[in-house]
């Protein structure tokens, strides 16, 4: 039965993206006539990046979310102008980078829409729309990014399909279900393709999944290996689950990961294990919050670091590590840099056969780690802060952490790494039982409330900017907000960070090396889309998407609970283009 329905639902899907490219089609002879030619993407442009495209989530595949272009900076910076405006037309939270290919820009949405524009005039070229199962829950409603690889756009679905899409007309040209969204996967990440291989990772911690990374051949849709993230029985790590645990034990991959082409291996951030009280799983529950390098080609997994073991306070480690050098006691590291979930900023050292711990400190206020073992990076806890099945406690950061999703970035010339933090806030748990059904949630948290959330008193702000120099491991400087901050953030060459994130609505540029506003600008909702910046024919342009959802808003929910205010951000999902006059 469920089958039928199924194939049923992709015969819909099928036939809806075919009657929709019609349309695209037309609209593409008309729009795209000021663009140059397609330029497919190699493996030789996304490995040698140049500055005028952003083909990949973060901008290369190291994470950095840095740009060289230096047009537009600090001297006239204050005389950026809205050029074009594109609205979505939904609601919910608009989180992915705009993706510019020589022109062509790439936007998904909530709702699985692909919007393909013009970049430098706004105008549409296609929109596909994927019609969604009546019956799917969507804890996360948004999407993160589509990739690019070819002729191809590629989009993970919430309905846990990935969708190769042709970047000139929408057309559908293969589609893979990767799970069943009926036992609680989803999907929001861009996918990240190395070497016409597509991988994606899974959502559905909360809904007692088993999470994985897969792998499809960007060709014809073919999976090619699976690797999951809690081992089976005989499997090493496998003796840190008891019992049967590990069948439903979250440990999800929602986050790009990023890619070092010359130890050839991907690592990838991991979410907590479920339920989200550790009691119910006792042991440290490889590979839960941890990272782990996984080799492209074949999926195996290579070594991992778990930045703290036996979660109980929900805090995925999704991010993807920045791939930095830095500098420690006169050596050069290879290094791996983490501002985790758990509020530590953490760095680590990558090579071929491991991951090794080099140093981690708070960059925000923590009280449940006590000590950290400065050979391994094992903390230890102060276990009355560790809730539990029937045990109440409080814990700061909140349950969204230090830094939550948005993700950092790095600039490579005045060695600084730009977090967005939020301090002062924290949360009380209390774990109940729960038992396992498909496809429901699976957390067994009690609720009380004020929701379980509280601002540490005194406290005169929430949202930060931080920067910190990778090679010291000391803070440069700090700003901060009154709201909560959910901004990711773009560095330039042009000693420019770009952020959005507050509940004000602005989108903002800082001077990178003090941390100074130089300008700002109100769109028309709260901006938790990762913002990107590209040229077309010489000129210098800014791209983000505005639209406040998620948990930003579920956030501004209990701090309007908690303070008693009434602080309220419009929704509706708007793509912003910037440019100097």
């Amino acid at each position: 039965m469920l089958t039928a329905m199924r194939s049923v639902l992709v015969r819909v899907a099928l036939l809806t993206a075919v009657f929709l490219s019609v349309i695209s089609v037309i609209s593409t002879t008309v729009s795209a006539q000021n663009l140059p030619p397609y330029s497919p993407v190699t493996d030789a442009r996304l490995r040698n990046l140049d500055s005028d495209s952003w083909l990949l989530y973060r901008g290369s595949y190291d994470s950095h979310g840095y740009s060289a272009l230096d047009q537009i900076d600090t001297s006239n910076v204050a005389n950026l102008k809205p050029v074009w405006s594109f609205s979505t037309g939904l609601r919910e939270g608009h989180q992915a980078p705009p993706i510019v290919n020589n022109g062509y820009m790439y936007v998904s949405t909530p709702q699985n829409h692909v919007l393909a524009l013009n970049a430098v005039t706004g105008d549409l070229l296609w929109r596909y729309v994927r019609y969604l199962p009546d019956d799917l829950q969507q804890f996360h409603p948004t999407n993160r990014g589509v990739a690019l690889y070819g002729d191809y756009a590629y989009l993970a679905t919430v309905d846990a399909f990935l969708v190769a899409l042709d970047a000139l007309t929408g057309e559908v040209v293969w589609e893979v279900a990767v799970e069943d969204y009926y036992n609680g996967y989803y999907m929001t990440m861009a996918p990240l393709i190395v070497d016409g291989v597509v991988m994606v990772g899974v959502s559905g911690g909360e809904l007692g999944i088993r999470g994985f990374v897969a792998a499809f051949d960007a060709s014809t849709g073919e999976e090619l290996w699976k690797t999951y993230t809690i081992p089976a029985p005989g499997e090493p790590g496998s003796e840190s689950w008891p019992g049967d645990t590990w069948q439903t034990g979250g440990v999800p991959v929602w986050i790009t990961g990023s890619y070092d082409p010359d130890l050839n291996l991907t690592y990838w951030g991991t979410g907590n294990g479920g339920p989200w009280m550790g009691d119910t799983r006792p042991g440290d529950n490889l590979y839960s919050t941890s990272v782990i390098a996984l080799d492209p080609k074949t999926g195996a997994l290579k070594n991992h670091h778990q930045y703290h073991w036996n979660d109980s306070w929900d805090w995925d480690e999704v991010s993807a590590p920045l791939l930095i050098d830095y500098e420690r006691e006169g050596d050069t590291v290879k290094g791996l840099v983490h501002p985790g979930r758990n509020g530590y900023l953490w760095f680590l050292e990558r090579s071929a056969d491991k991951i090794s711990f080099v140093d981690a400190k708070p960059y925000v206020y923590q009280d449940v780690f006590t000590s950290i073992d400065p050979i391994t990076g094992r903390p230890e806890y102060d276990m009355t802060k560790k809730p539990g099945t029937g045990y109440e406690a409080s814990f700061c950061p909140s349950l969204w952490g230090g830094k939550d999703w948005p993700p950092a970035a790095f600039d490579p010339n005045s060695r600084l790494l730009f977090i967005p933090a939020n301090e002062n806030v924290c949360s009380t748990m209390v774990g109940e039982e729960i038992e396992y059904s498909p496809g429901r949630a699976y957390m067994g948290r009690g609720t009380s409330d004020d929701g379980g959330f509280f601002v540490r008193e005194g406290a005169d702000h929430i949202g930060e900017l931080q920067a910190w120099n990778v090679d010291t491991g000391e803070r440069a400087w700090t700003k901060t907000f009154e709201s909560h901050n959910w901004g990711p953030i773009l560095a330039t060459a042009g000693d420019l960070v770009f952020m959005g994130g507050t509940n004000d609505r602005k989108f903002r540029a800082f001077d990178s090396k003090s941390g100074e506003i130089l300008w700002e600008y109100p769109t028309n909702s709260g901006v938790i889309g990762v913002p990107v910046t590209f040229t077309v024919s010489g000129k210098q342009y800014v791209a983000v998407q505005s639209g406040w959802g998620v948990d930003a808003q579920r956030e501004q929910n209990l701090i309007n609970m908690t303070r008693g205010s009434n602080t309220y951000v419009p929704q509706g999902g708007v793509v912003w283009v910037f440019a100097l006059p």
